[in-house]
Order: C-alpha cells, then structure tokens, then sequence
C-alpha cells in the first residue's frame, strides 16, 4: 500500500507540471492572528479570502496581504500599522523578484531584509530556511486548580527551488500543580495522548507538525502530520475542529479557475482500539508479554467550492471514515466515496464504512461590513420520512452565524451564533468508525445531542492588542445507546436524558509585542447545572503567561 500512496502522489505531480510560475507551499497553523486580520478585511469587502478550510500555506497569506496594499487609503490609522506589522514576517513570501544573482547569506538574532527579527534565517538564489525557538510559560488558577503549563521546541520551515516546500514544528508541554485536566472533556481544547510519568501532580504530551509540500500551477499536494479544519465558526466547527490532536494526511488543492476551487484529503486517524487479531505474544512476561496492535483507522474527505459572486460561495463535500486496512478506491480524489462503499461491500451495512455530508454557504459584505454564514452536516437522513415524527432520523448538525464588523467603533466586531447537533451524530454501530480521533471528536468539541448559543465582541483599541467579551449557553444531553440510534422508532428526542446545561462568560486579551511573541490573560466564570439533580455550581479560572514561536 505505501507503494499505491507513493504512485498517486507521482502521478498528480505528473499530470501537473506549471506553465506558469508556482509558489511555494508551507502551512500556516490557524492560530495565528494573521487569519482574524484577513478575515475581517474580506468582511469588509476589501479582499477575497478562501479561507473555508485551513491552515492556509503562508504564501497565499503574503500574497491577502499584498493585494490589501491597493486599498491602502482605506484602511484605518490601527490597521495600516498591522498590516506592516504582518507584511514584516511575510516578506519572503510577498518578494516575487527573481534573483539569481542571490549570494548565500545567514542571519542569528537579528533581523532580516524585511525587518522581522528572527533567531536563525538563511537564503540564496534557490532556497529559503527560517528556524525559530518554541517557549512558553502560562500560569492557570481558579476554582479548584492552580498549575503552571511551560514548554518548549523548534519550529522550521524551508522553501526549495520554485516549488518545494518543507516545515518541521515539535512543541513539548508540561503541566504541573493542582487540579489538572488529563481529558479535555466538554472544552474546545485541543486533546492530547498523554505521556505515563507516575506523577499525579503534573503531566506531559507533545504536539507535533510537519509537511513536504510540492506547488503547481493553480494547486498544491501535500503529506504531513497536522490539524485540518474545515467550515466558519466562531465557536466550533461542526465539520472538522481542532479538537483532535494532528493527524497524517495526504491533501490535495486545486483551483482551475478563479470561481471554482476543489479540496482532498485523506487521514491516518488514531482508532485506540486494540486489534486482537493482529496482537501477539512477545515470548516473554515484561509488561504482559504481549505486542500490542490497533485497528487501522482512516478518513477520506473532498469538497467543491463555488463563488457564485463577489458575496456569495457555496461548498459542499463529502467524507468516510473508514477502517481496517487502506482503501485505494477512497485515494481517489474524485470518486463518490458512498456510492463507491455501497457497490465493494455489497450493500452489507456491517461490511461498510460512514459516510458523511456537508455544505457551507458564506456571504461577506452583501451586507456592508457583514458576514453571514451557515454551515450544514449530514450524517444520516432519509428524505422519504424526514417531516415524519415517528419514521424520521434526522442525524445531522448545523450552524447559523453572524459578524458585524465596525460596529459603533472602528475595529470592533460583534458576533452571534446558534449551533445544534441532534442525537447520534459522530456515532456508528461499528466503533473503529466513529467520526472521532484519540478518542476526540473530529467535528464539534461538544460531540452530539447539544445546542449552544454564543455571542461575542472583539475590539482591538490599538495595534496588535486584541481584546475578547464573549458569552455562550450550552444545553446538553446524553450520548444514548446503538440500539437506540438504529432502531427505536420515534428516535430519541432531542437533549433526551440530559446531562447538564452551562452558561460561561469570557474576558480575553492578547498583545503581540513583536512578530511571534505574545502576552496573553484570560479570566472566565462558568456556571453549571448538573441534571437531573438541577444542582448550580460556580467555578473561575484565570491565566496570565507569554508564548513564542507558536
């Protein structure tokens, strides 16, 4: 099977050699305040910005930015001194200038052409390596917790020839003291798989990025290790989050033409399901004398993207989670991965895999300074029945969102948005099918058979500090059994046995002093009621620290 991966990946460069000049591919992780920035401009309807599924590569995030230069008399005094800001650590790859001419030189602390400073760069006329330290330190404290999270690590990205592109990002975390949180449970934190230390009192995993990416014209491939995350939401994704650590992946982007773009990927996803079968015994006794084997786990996704104007755009995309072993029919980027599974497992439910589907629509500043969106996802319907009480199984999610921008003050933004995903979605009869990785969920952090208002208000008074006021009331209810999903009729209601409900209020802001380093502190209240008991308790939680390289 590496040698089927290996083949497609050779036959997509092949069929794609440029006509044109190509640009480099490397990876931008979504939470850089970058995104924000570019957002809000194309919502105020000063640039096209294909941001529906990221990360984005920084290239074409230098060339948002480049073309926000010919609006330039239109950006207030704040955002023309952030967007210099951001042109500093995209200047590599905002220069087009060929230079052939180019000697090798190397820079250490200091900074380079563009001004940004940067530990480690070096370049000539055919490559491009920048290397920077990974550090933080953040101290938590609230209601029943007080723990200090420090870590560190390397983060390095390359570009080689026209079309090459490298990065490398490992990030080691330690979180020691009281009250820490090995699950990430109901919380839109990213997971993570714990490292066995013995140590009650602290705790430590690592995260991990990389890629090796080849550009064509119009579209690039890829293979690395990372997050994808696909859809609008201010306060999780339904479709896929950052809730699930980084996973391998294959990925395709193509955009033939300036209204039409096309997206695929294929994911090595974490089952944590052990494989009986393929476990063996070790012929010894130390730790339980046995190899341990998990269950192949693997998720294939598409999707096209139309825009249908200067307003409007339209997605709708298709994914399987599938299991057991490497499938070559869902590593073809354009086949229909439902219809294909029905035809090669003969229609047998239990021999198949699960399915999805999901649409976005987007407008930005039809309205002026606004952003409307809705996003939908489908994991079971019938069609026949779906208005029908007792028949229907309307296993899906869905998102309605709004975004002002400018709303009384320059550079404040109000946000409000309503999710709700029914009972059973993300779930399957088949276990090692679940539409989850390490035992997250790849879609909503709140799994299934919840709905949550959120609102929010995001105001930057000066350059580069962002401040955050925002509020959100969850209900949410239980997960249910397989039998229940399959066969009661009339399905369970919606919020059947009900597990809690929350209201939380956020404070947060975060300075970026220069390039990559930011201050940051938050303080939140959270009330909850546990049900059935209707009992309301009241917990707090505050940080203050710095992160840099991230």
């Amino acid at each position: 099977m590496k040698q089927t991966v290996a083949g497609i990946i050779l036959l997509i460069v092949a069929f794609s050699q440029p006509t044109g000049v190509s640009a480099q591919v490397v990876w931008e992780a979504p939470q850089k305040e970058i995104y924000p920035y570019l957002e809000r401009m194309a919502q105020k309807g000063l640039l096209q910005f294909n941001d529906l599924i990221k990360p984005l590569s920084r290239q074409y995030l230098g060339a948002c930015l480049d073309s926000l230069s010919h609006h330039f008399n239109q950006l207030s005094p704040v955002e023309k001194k952030e967007w210099a800001f951001y042109m500093r650590e995209y200047g590599f790859e905002t220069d087009t200038t060929v230079h052939p001419e180019l000697k090798e030189s190397i820079w250490y602390f200091k900074k380079d052409p563009y001004k940004r400073w940067r530990p480690f760069s070096a370049r000539n006329a055919n490559a491009l390596i920048q290397a920077e330290p990974i550090f933080t330190a953040i101290q938590f404290s609230g209601t029943n917790s007080n723990y200090l999270q420090s870590s560190s690590g390397v983060h390095v990205w390359a570009y080689g020839g026209k079309r090459w592109g490298f990065q490398f990002s490992y990030h080691d975390i330690t979180e020691a003291g009281t009250g820490l949180d090995s699950t990430r449970q109901w919380t839109p934190e990213t997971g993570f798989v714990l490292k066995q230390t013995g140590n009650r009192s602290s705790q430590n995993y690592s995260r991990i990025r990389g890629s090796v990416s080849y550009a064509f014209k119009n579209g690039s491939v890829s293979v690395g290790i990372d997050q994808q995350t696909w859809g609008y939401a201010q306060s999780g994704k339904i479709v896929l989050s950052e809730k699930a650590p980084a996973n391998p992946y294959l990925r395709l982007d193509y955009r033939p033409f300036s209204w039409l773009s096309f997206h695929y990927s294929n994911m090595w996803l974490n089952s944590n399901l052990v494989d009986s079968f393929r476990t063996y015994g070790t012929g010894n006794t130390v730790y339980g004398g046995e190899r341990i084997r998990f269950i192949p786990k693997f998720m294939a996704t598409h999707s096209i993207s139309l825009q249908i104007n200067r307003h409007l755009s339209f997605t709708a995309g298709e994914s399987i989670v599938y299991s057991d072993k490497m499938d070559v029919g869902y590593l073809i980027p354009v086949n229909f991965f439902k219809v294909y599974d029905n035809i090669v497992n003969n229609g047998n439910i239990l021999a198949g895999s699960n399915g999805q589907l999901f649409f976005q629509l987007s407008s930005r500043n039809k309205l002026p300074n606004t952003h409307l969106y809705t996003s939908v996802f489908i994991d079971e319907i019938r069609t026949s029945t779906m208005f029908d009480k007792n028949k229907s199984r309307n296993q899906l999610g869905y998102t309605f969102g709004a975004s002002v921008t400018d709303f009384l003050l320059p550079y404040l933004t109000l946000s409000l948005e309503y999710t709700r995903v029914n009972p059973f979605v993300y779930k399957n009869l088949i276990p090692a099918q679940e539409y989850t990785s390490y035992q997250n969920s790849l879609g909503d952090w709140m799994g299934n058979n919840f709905d949550r208002f959120f609102a929010s208000i995001r105001y930057t008074p000066i350059p580069r500090l962002k401040c955050l006021l925002s509020y959100q009331s969850i209900r949410k209810g239980g997960a249910g059994t397989v039998e229940q999903q399959y066969f009661q009729q009339p399905q369970p209601g919606f919020l059947f046995i009900p597990l809690f409900n929350r209201k939380e209020i956020t404070f947060r802001c975060s300075y970026e002093l220069i390039n990559n380093l930011q201050l940051t502190g938050w303080y939140s209240q959270t009330r909850q009621q546990t049900l059935p008991a209707a009992t309301w308790t009241t917990t707090q939680m505050a940080s203050i620290g710095f992160t840099f390289g991230l």
